[in-house]
């Protein structure tokens, strides 16, 4: 029975190794080995069952076991790490010995007796592997491993041997038996899955691992019928064979400060990156123009990147480029995209100095229309007509007719803004005389607002006695001196 077991294991070992060789060959950067070796197994057991540490467990030892399998190795970047799974057998287990007293024993007594537990498994380890190199071509090497483990139940029997003395005689008799073991998840069974962690360390030298290793257990395998865990225990020795050769390793990379893909020993700038025409140096920039010579076709002139490192043409010399100049033969300025300031109504003064762009004028009247004498006398004579009770802001009614001719010259020339100055003589306080003039101001802007004049169009403003135009202290002068002015202008 144990014999076709390790023979199937063996045939499935032989198995794996045949598709890890195909493997291999596929990837050259993945290594297969065998491995085998001798081990020492031993159950760590826990239990609350009294006198156990005393004089139980002292009658358990470990019992010699062996392991073998094959194991890939698959390298981790290129800093000394590899992952190493593999697959293989393991015997595990161990064995209870005991000699008994046939002194005081009766005449059919058990002089002695001895169990060895037996118990095979399938097991999967899955190393992390750091090797640190023992000679420059790294054949020779130093390393440690470790990983968790998982395993599955394959075989297990209790071998028991007993001797007993024959009643009457001096006489033994001697008794073996091996007892297959049961699986399952019942008191009495072993479980079929079990895992832990693997430790080793040691050399390679070429093609050969000499190793030493620790295996424990972290699942309890045994369901008892008292109250105790079992966890398995591993202390053993391997040797291994690669099987198949990695390819070359590549060349160490010389260092490369600037990642620019050119080795420091031959970076001419190792701290900046850069090209190889330039020996790793950044391309030169002769203009200065933040575009390198490599992609300036003015290389000595300052340009733009969008232009290919060229200066934009500017025809009219105006300090816009002709890209952006919509009078490119013209000179102008920037606001008006090259061309020059406009002047809409072709008088000869540009709108931006000319406050009625849209009406041509004079220079002299800053590019406005000169108003027609006849309305500018006419108007002037509606203003003197425009009187005030005494003290007051309210017109008198003779008033109204010289106004209603001022809202027909208006409502006749909509173009034209009319401002209203009020002005009093120096009879009173400044500050009442200034409210005042205010006030009659807009006492006529307000009825010529209600007569259909939009306010937009009037301004209204008191100077109190700030404007005399005649001697205040004659009763002739201050009475010129308490007046309405009109002044006509186009509207901005």
């Amino acid at each position: 029975m144990h014999a076709m077991r390790i023979s199937v294991v063996t045939k499935y070992l032989a198995l794996l190794l045949i598709f890890s060789l195909v493997f291999t060959q596929i990837n050259a950067q993945i290594r297969l080995a065998a491995y085998g070796g001798m081990h020492s197994a031993n159950v760590i057991e826990k239990n609350n069952i009294a006198g156990w540490d005393t004089s139980v467990s002292k009658n358990y030892s470990q019992r010699t076991g062996f392991h073998l399998g094959v194991l890939l190795e698959i390298p981790i970047g290129n800093k000394g790490f590899y992952f190493q799974p593999g697959i293989g057998y393991s015997s595990k287990g161990r064995q209870y010995e005991k000699a008994y007293d046939t002194i005081n024993g009766s005449t059919k007594d058990t002089v002695y007796y001895k169990n060895i537990l037996k118990l095979g498994y399938v097991e999967l380890p899955l190393y992390l592997t750091y090797k640190i190199p023992l000679s420059a071509n790294h054949k020779n090497s130093f390393f440690i491993s470790a990983g968790p483990y998982f395993s599955f139940f394959y075989n297990g029997t209790l071998s028991q041997e007993s001797r007993t003395r024959v009643y009457g005689t001096s006489k033994f008799q001697y008794q073996t038996e091996d007892v297959d073991l049961p699986v399952g998840n019942a008191v009495g069974k072993y479980k079929t899955f079990d895992m832990g962690v693997n430790a080793k360390a040691g050399f390679e030298f070429g093609n050969v691992m000499i190793s030493g290793y620790y295996s424990r257990g972290l699942t309890n395998f045994y369901h008892a019928s008292y109250d105790g865990t079992f966890n398995h225990q591993i202390y053993g020795a391997t040797l291994g064979i690669w099987l198949t050769k990695t390819s070359k390793a590549p060349p160490k990379a010389s260092k490369d400060s600037d990642k620019d893909g050119i080795p420091d020993n031959e970076d001419a700038c190792p701290l900046k990156p850069g090209d190889a025409e330039w020996r790793g140096c950044p391309p030169p920039d002769t203009d200065h123009d933040g575009v390198d010579d490599n992609h300036d076709s003015c290389r000595t002139v300052v340009g733009l990147a969008s232009n290919h490192g060229c200066p934009i043409k500017d025809t009219d010399n105006d300090g816009v480029d002709d890209e952006h100049d919509f009078c490119k033969t013209v000179p102008g300025i920037a606001k008006y995209h090259g061309c020059p300031i406009p002047d809409t109504d072709g008088d000869g003064i540009n709108d931006e100095v000319d406050k009625c762009p849209n009406e041509p004028g004079p220079a002299e009247n800053q590019g406005c229309p000169v108003i027609k004498k006849q309305i500018t006398e006419k108007v002037n004579y509606t203003a003197r007509q425009v009187m005030f009770k005494s003290s007051s802001r309210l017109l008198v009614k003779s008033s109204y007719a010289a106004l209603n001719n001022l809202i027909s010259t208006l409502k006749s020339h909509p173009e034209l803004h009319l401002t209203i100055e009020g002005h009093t003589d120096n009879t009173g306080s400044a500050a009442h005389n200034m409210t005042l003039s205010d006030q009659r101001a807009n006492a006529v802007k307000s009825y010529l607002v209600k007569k259909g004049i939009s306010p937009d169009r009037i301004t209204a403003i008191g100077y109190g006695q700030e404007k005399p135009i005649s001697d205040n202290n004659t009763n002739k002068g201050k009475s010129a001196n308490r007046r309405v002015e009109f002044k006509l202008d186009y509207q901005q």
